[in-house]
């Protein structure tokens, strides 16, 4: 039997280094019902909320999704870890998307985003308000971006 995504120790180190980075930009927690780092990596991966992030890659690919960014995409994980993250948004859409990661970069973080996105069948929806936020890890250095929002419309 394979280790659940959450149970594993880069798994584990990567959700810290999102909830970190969360903090220290937004000055508030994701979640505040976890002690250890065990018991926030599984309580992120069940969230009824997206959460999402990719790497630093001159075009990102997704390194998380937790269960409900993975049923909204209709993607087992390895799936979705070799997907790029510009795939999520259909081909019309990818410019709004790369000029709020942009945004993102420059500033840290951005709130409030709402924007369409595609299924790997197909189905289009909205994601709203989105908050997406820099990755930084324990030594400073820049290492990617997450996003996480609360709802999404079928379209």
């Amino acid at each position: 039997m394979t280790t659940p995504v959450w149970q594993q120790p880069e798994i584990i180190r990567w959700i810290q280094i999102v909830s970190d980075s969360y903090r220290q930009l937004l000055g508030k927690d994701l979640i505040d019902s976890a002690n250890t780092p065990e018991q926030l990596s599984k309580a992120l991966f069940y969230v009824p909320f997206v959460l999402v992030s990719h790497g630093t890659q001159a075009d990102p690919i997704f390194n998380y999704g937790n269960q409900t960014a993975l049923q909204l995409w209709s993607l087992s994980w390895d799936e979705f870890i070799k997907t790029p993250s510009a795939a999520s948004a259909e081909p019309v859409a990818r410019a709004e998307r790369a000029l709020m990661l942009k945004q993102a970069k420059e500033q840290g973080y951005i709130e409030n985003y709402e924007g369409v996105r595609i299924s790997s069948q197909g189905k289009r929806f909205l994601i709203k308000q989105v908050t997406l936020w820099n990755l930084t890890d324990e030594s400073g250095q820049k290492c990617g971006q997450a996003a996480t929002y609360p709802s999404w419309e079928w379209l």
